[in-house]
């Protein structure tokens, strides 16, 4: 259990500063998509919005595996999964992320399935702007309540 808890640890340490600099690439995206009015650099920007919430899901699939063990499934999985993060699991952990993370994370899932289903040229500006312009401070939120988890996952690790 230790090391499986150990590398949830690593993983989340890891991705962090990946996400991070994903963020940051997307607001240098969205700069020149202001400065130019080129759709490309919207069509960018979009993809990138979607690269970050799937680079979440995938910590929160890590987390649901090896602490929770338990993965939702079934049609609505991608929302459950991120509702099982925003809850406590008596006896195993604290919630993940707090329900105000949740709710803009909500966002970005509900978007990245825009993002995989329609033409980029359908995309809304606005909404995309938006996602990009919340993305920082949404990025700080996830920074620090993921590394406020890993210090708790640590506190478990060091009692064993």
């Amino acid at each position: 259990m230790k090391s499986t808890y150990l590398a949830v640890v690593g993983r989340i340490r890891t991705e962090l500063p990946e996400l991070d600099r994903l963020v940051k690439r997307t607001m240098s995206i969205w700069t020149q998509a202001k400065s130019t009015s080129d759709d490309y650099y919207v069509d960018a920007a979009a993809l990138n919005l979607q690269a970050f919430y799937t680079g979440l899901e995938r910590l929160f699939e890590v987390i649901a595996d090896g602490i929770d063990k338990v993965k939702p499934s079934g049609p609505n999985w991608h929302q459950e999964l991120l509702r099982q993060m925003a809850s406590e699991i008596p006896g195993v952990r604290p919630e993940v992320i707090s329900s105000n993370l949740r709710d803009q994370l909500d966002r970005y899932r509900g978007f990245r399935h825009v993002v995989r289903n329609v033409y980029s040229y359908n995309l809304d500006v606005e909404q995309v702007e938006t996602l990009v312009m919340n993305l920082l401070p949404t990025m700080v939120q996830v920074s620090n309540e993921l590394t406020s988890f890993n210090d708790f996952i640590m506190t478990l690790t060091s009692e064993d």
